[in-house]
């Protein structure tokens, strides 16, 4: 598996309860807000771990002297470098740690990873001081979900999908049991979306006119 063959699912949006938001300026009463959006370290592994789970490597160098935390990241992903310099912010987060996670982002943007994040149109929005966050959050246009979000409902389904990963049992019996009930639920959904496609030859589909079957 060479990068080309993976980098468009590199650069797939992440979903929408992946996208954060933080603050890069303020109105003069600190009412509204210019939001820029970013994902955190983790779903940049959680996408590099599910494209290329063996084979991406990040390796750190801390740079000396510097005002805060800084560190130098190298990522290699299927043989392809790239590097990057990450800093801590200021306060609690001024960290090493903070520091890795910047570097880490940033040498993944240079593969695609988040990049259209920056293509995002402006985003004022009403901010609530005391909770340091925005009153609600910002929508993504269409272009910038999967194409499984765009749908009326699609984020909040994605959400609620993955947060009952968490909602397993652990007992592992109770867990096949799920699993059973889950599958036989799929197939009452779409009786043939889980069988297993058979060789025999299809019959081909009867052509309406001479442009039918174009879009294909």
């Amino acid at each position: 598996m060479k990068l080309s063959d993976v980098q468009r699912r590199l650069q797939a949006p992440f979903s929408a309860h992946q996208v954060n938001w933080r603050p890069a300026t303020f109105n003069k009463e600190r009412s509204r807000a210019l939001l820029l959006a970013y994902v955190d370290a983790r779903a940049v592994q959680d996408r590099l771990d599910a494209i290329c789970p063996d084979g991406w490597s990040f390796e750190l160098e801390v740079v000396a002297g510097a005002a805060s935390p800084t560190v130098k990241g190298r990522l290699s992903v299927l043989g392809v470098v790239r590097e990057d310099i990450g800093e801590a912010g200021e306060g609690e987060r001024g960290t090493l740690k903070a520091a890795a996670s910047d570097a880490l982002k940033r040498c993944a943007v240079q593969f695609g990873v988040g990049r259209y994040l920056y293509d995002l149109p402006r985003q004022w929005a009403d901010w609530d001081d005391h909770r340091h966050a925005p009153r609600s959050e910002p929508q993504l246009p269409e272009w910038a979900r999967p194409d499984f979000e765009r749908s009326t409902g699609g984020a909040h389904i994605t959400q609620a999908m993955e947060q009952l990963r968490y909602e397993l049992p652990v007992d592992l019996e109770l867990q096949r049991e799920v699993y059973k009930h889950l599958k036989a639920a799929l197939h009452s959904l779409e009786p043939h979306s889980l069988e297993p496609h058979t060789l025999e030859p299809q019959r081909p589909a009867r052509v309406a006119g001479p442009e039918a079957g174009q879009a294909a």
